[in-house]
């Protein structure tokens, strides 16, 4: 059969109908792509950025900080530069700002929020022509720590609009006064939080593997109706609100509760375990809240599997449990995988268990992130830690499927 050759007209009608069909796909998903954007691609990149970008200080007091650049940090300003830090301090009280300056100082010069906020008080009262004249001696006067050179120094740190202390602060470091890098002193506190909850994620994991497993290997082999009645009870919790389950763990768990009553009534123990507000309950009502997320993707590769190759190996010869070992097992690789790195990632980041059950003990570092951002208003730090906290969890998912992906799980 010989082609009939297309005409310009043709090709025209041809490529008109191809984007016509291009831009009804594209509007069918546009309203998944704005919902991703607004909803993680923004919220994510705003912590990205908040965790090194703190233009606040820069806003509040520009005229000190373009005049403090001029000062090699050795002694104390130019009584000029203190004069229009005086005048700038005076502008801020005026326009009641003055509480936001003592904050971010804070953050920088522990215990210079009073100092701040009581200079702002005594500045506000004197004229403008006195402050252009003698503005350092009226804050010499006002507080005797303004002639302390750290102070300045710190309203240079406080005033940088693109820093990196957030996230050595996230680390447990800090700069020198030479500008390097050192540990924080005093004890680790971020750090060995992070080392906490990875470590608690991972026991939450294996807990849910070795409960989950049996349960889902029984799921993939028992009779349909069985298992449909099992699969009710093994998603019965999605039915349930996790602030009632979260809930009910407090009142099993607490010191008159029903496990500790159990106990003394049994004459097991005569006085009653604190197991409420530590590690342990954590670990136990995570456990109990992510099992099912460990279940599920067991039973789907479970059921998809022959019985037959097990039977095959018995007929071989093949003890039961080095035949599990060599022929099932490896076969469960990939629901086993995908179960482990589903808890161990939503254990890293959870939120309402530990901080209901986990009081100050069993804590996680999402914890930490939610202090600052409700109580402390130390945003910039809580993006820092969130950001090292996606950080792992990228690591984790890449380390996962470099080694555990679908691409690297052979058989046979």
């Amino acid at each position: 059969m010989t082609d009939i050759p297309l005409t310009a007209a043709d090709r025209r009608s041809a490529r008109s109908e191809l984007g016509r069909r291009r831009m009804t796909a594209f509007l069918f998903v546009a309203p998944l792509l704005l919902f991703l954007l607004f909803t993680f691609a923004a919220p994510i990149g705003t912590m990205l950025v908040r965790g090194f970008y703190h233009p606040t200080v820069s806003t509040l007091i520009p005229d000190s900080l373009k005049a403090l650049k001029a000062w090699d940090r050795t002694g104390l300003p130019p009584a000029e530069t203190q004069a229009i830090f005086a005048a700038d301090l005076k502008r801020l009280a005026d326009e009641r700002l003055s509480g936001k300056m003592a904050e971010e100082l804070n953050r920088v010069v522990p215990g210079s929020s009073s100092l701040v906020k009581s200079t702002a008080r005594k500045i506000a009262r004197a004229e403008d022509s006195e402050i252009a004249a003698s503005g350092a001696a009226l804050l010499a006067a006002a507080d005797e720590k303004w002639t302390d050179p750290e102070v300045w120094r710190g309203i240079i740190t406080s005033g940088n609009t693109f820093t990196a202390d957030y996230f050595l602060t996230a680390m447990d470091l800090e700069r020198s006064p030479a500008g390097g890098i050192m540990p924080r002193d005093g004890a680790r506190i971020y750090v060995d939080l992070f080392i906490k909850t990875l470590k608690m994620a991972l026991i939450i994991t294996i807990a849910t593997l070795i409960l989950g497993y049996p349960l889902a290997h029984y799921l993939a082999t028992a009779p349909a109706k069985t298992a449909n009645l099992l699969m009710v009870f093994v998603l019965l919790p999605f039915w349930t609100s996790l602030l009632v389950r979260t809930t009910a763990w407090i009142a099993l768990l607490q010191t008159n509760g029903v496990v500790n009553s159990f106990l003394m009534g049994a004459g097991i123990t005569r006085s009653p375990f604190e197991m409420l507000y530590t590690e342990f309950s954590t670990i136990v009502a995570m456990t109990h809240i992510l099992l099912p997320f460990m279940i599920l993707p067991l039973y789907s590769v479970m059921k998809g599997i022959d019985p037959s190759y097990m039977r095959a190996a018995l007929s071989m010869g093949a003890r039961p449990l080095p035949a599990f070992f060599r022929v099932y097992l490896p076969m469960t690789l990939p629901g086993l995988s995908a179960g482990a790195l589903l808890v161990f990632i939503i254990s890293v980041g959870y939120y309402i268990t530990p901080a209901l059950v986990g009081g100050t003990k069993g804590q996680m570092i999402s914890n930490i992130i939610a202090f600052h951002m409700q109580q402390s208003n130390n945003w910039e730090l809580a993006a820092a830690l969130g950001t090292m906290l996606l950080v792992v969890i990228l690591l984790l998912y890449w380390v996962y499927d470099r080694f555990v992906g679908a691409g690297n799980i052979k058989f046979g």
